[in-house]
């Protein structure tokens, strides 16, 4: 079971009605073994939010505006993918270690595309795969490109901020301070904040207006590469994604 129920729910909700189409409510709580009163509670604020619609002549509620959005969003970011791929696969081959590609959402980075190099160990940043964004190395190439604005919008306080291995920023003032640091190197980096004996230096990927969109990393066992050589590793990654941005028609 999950540990956030109403959660849980919510999305199990969906991707229901996604398989299905518009269903009563009823039918819902029977699909998913919910009591209806919590199925009508979770239909009234997945309404309030339009993931879904009540067509009331039908007495059915269906998948609504945001659950396109949603959707359309996923299909923009599969352009991106192919044309990181290429790029990924030679920064890949020229420095030895898995690189990956994520995107900002909320909080959170996905990530969209990963390219293992040959026998290094799996890592945490499969496709789909979610991780705090203060935490990558992709989240903070990509937060520090934003606007003030929108870094407090996004981190109003210490009660935001997630803590997997005790290392991290763990309030506003400590987040503006690394990611001063990262604009005045050029790139970002992560060490064991993800994943204890991992580290990871990153740089972000711009559109058109210098937004960025994606940040595009690479991440390393600590044993495999000195730290005397993450500079050349950086570097590698920033031109990578220049050329990505390049290939997106971006601007630095």
């Amino acid at each position: 079971m999950s540990d956030v129920p109403a959660a849980d729910a919510t999305a199990r909700l969906l991707r229901h009605l996604a398989r299905t189409g518009p269903l009563p409510a009823a039918a819902l709580a029977t699909a998913l073994e919910l009591p209806r009163s919590t199925t009508y509670h979770l239909l009234t604020v997945l309404a309030q939010h339009g993931f879904v619609v009540h067509l009331r002549e039908e007495r059915r509620y269906g998948l609504g505006v945001s659950a396109f959005e949603l959707g359309s969003a996923y299909t923009r970011q599969a352009p991106l993918a192919r044309a990181a791929r290429p790029v990924l696969a030679r920064l890949v081959d020229q420095v030895g270690q898995s690189a990956h590609l994520a995107v900002l959402h909320g909080r959170e980075v996905l990530y969209v595309l990963e390219e293992r190099a040959p026998r290094r160990p799996p890592l945490v940043t499969d496709v789909g795969v979610r991780l705090p964004a203060h935490l990558t190395a992709s989240g903070r190439a990509i937060l520090a490109r934003l606007p003030a604005a929108q870094i407090r919008a996004l981190f109003p306080g210490r009660d935001v901020f997630v803590d997997r291995t005790g290392a991290g920023p763990r309030t506003p003032g400590e987040l503006r301070a690394l990611l001063q640091h990262v604009r005045a190197t050029g790139w970002a980096t992560e060490d064991g904040d993800i994943t204890a004996g991992f580290a990871s230096v990153a740089s972000a990927v711009t559109d058109h207006t210098g937004h960025p969109i994606a940040g595009l990393a690479v991440t390393f066992a600590r044993g495999d590469v000195p730290e005397a050589r993450w500079r050349a590793l950086a570097e590698a990654c920033a031109r990578a994604a220049a050329e990505l941005t390049r290939r997106v028609g971006g601007t630095d």
